[in-house]
């Protein structure tokens, strides 16, 4: 079990793209670390950088004290889990758990005996004479951890492992990986796209976009006080309202409305200053009444979110998305009003948090 630090950490492809840029960032031990963001954001060539499976052009990679950045990926004791479990479809399920030791040279009986010890705890036990394509995903999910645990290494690292999965087995997995991280304790590095699966599993996460790391805080630190509008506009089943307004006085003008300036401001507004007012749908009231405070408009959708409806408000040609409780929600063409809780509410100036 070990840290990991990067310093400056800087990546460059040939023709000059720049995937990585200049990324400082310390994990520390025993901590499950989420990296997000969209395709193409560089969270995956951060991962296969830390595992030295990329070389970076720059800056240095740290893991557990020692610097491996020019260090082979055999010799950085990471293991890692791959999108599509790399599985050898010709090895049963004890030799597929047990082929790291063979790399390292542990004695046949040694090697069958840790795979069998580690497979039955993770539920393949009655398993361990089939193949890859005997088993669902699942199962081979399980073998691809199993094998990760067998080599006993310093950190593990996971590149969108549970893309493949179904919708319930993707919950079911990410509720057994994150039991399975805070009994092993192992620092573990999370690639995925599925900002639900960072939000559930992370003790804290990074947002990625364009090779830079645009946010890092725990899952309520960044839910909660995106820290730009990319993040903010990222985050969330539901996207947050971003809505173009200005300072009047000591209150917001946003979509034609009044609005109290949110109490989290956390910096002087001048009057008269453009501003980006944010207030995620699920912070938003909803009311058939009028209301001091309130964006005021007419209904044009309403979305059956199961318990749950998200309404949208058609307000001065400016659209607004208020959630709403399962039974309540209103009808198309209603007038409708939402009221923002104020210590719930942002603002943005060019683009960062105020």
């Amino acid at each position: 079990m070990a840290a990991i630090e990067l310093r400056g950490l800087t990546k460059v492809y040939p023709g000059g793209v720049k995937a990585l840029d200049a990324l400082d960032l310390a994990i520390p031990d025993g901590e499950f670390f989420a990296l997000l963001g969209p395709s193409g954001c560089g969270k995956t060539t951060l991962l296969r950088t830390i595992a030295g499976l990329e070389t970076a052009t720059g800056g240095a990679v740290v893991i557990g004290g020692r610097e491996v950045t020019g260090v082979q990926p055999g010799g950085r004791d990471v293991a890692m889990v791959f999108q599509d479990y790399a599985l050898f479809p010709h090895m049963d399920v004890t030799d597929n758990i047990a082929y790291p030791l063979r790399i390292k040279k542990v004695a046949k009986d040694a090697r069958r005996d840790k795979a069998a010890e580690v497979g039955a705890r993770l539920g393949l036990d009655h398993l361990m004479d089939r193949r890859p394509g005997q088993l669902s995903g699942g199962q081979q999910q399980r073998v691809a951890l199993a094998r990760v645990m067998a080599t006993q290494a310093q950190a593990y690292l996971f590149d969108e492992p549970l893309s493949n999965l179904d919708a319930r087995l993707r919950l079911e997995a990410r509720t057994f990986l994150k039991k399975l991280q805070r009994e092993l304790g192992v620092t573990t590095v999370f690639v995925t796209h599925d900002q639900a699966e960072a939000l559930a599993m992370a003790d804290r996460m990074a947002v990625m976009e364009a090779g830079h790391i645009r946010q890092i805080g725990t899952p309520a630190e960044v839910f909660q006080r995106p820290a730009n509008t990319f993040v903010a506009g990222f985050i969330g089943s539901t996207p947050m309202n971003l809505l173009d307004g200005a300072v009047r006085g000591d209150t917001l003008e946003v979509a034609g409305c009044k609005i109290a300036v949110p109490a989290s401001a956390g910096g002087p507004l001048s009057d008269g200053e453009e501003i980006v007012y944010g207030v995620r749908p699920e912070y938003l009231a909803y009311s058939a009444e009028p209301a001091e405070g309130a964006f005021g408009g007419q209904v044009a959708i309403v979305e059956n979110l199961g318990a749950s409806h998200l309404v949208t408000l058609d307000v001065n040609d400016v659209t607004v998305q208020v959630v709403v409780p399962e039974g309540s929600e209103p009808a198309v063409g209603d007038d409708g009003y939402a009221l923002p809780r104020r210590d719930r509410a942002l603002v943005y100036r060019n683009g960062e948090l105020v």
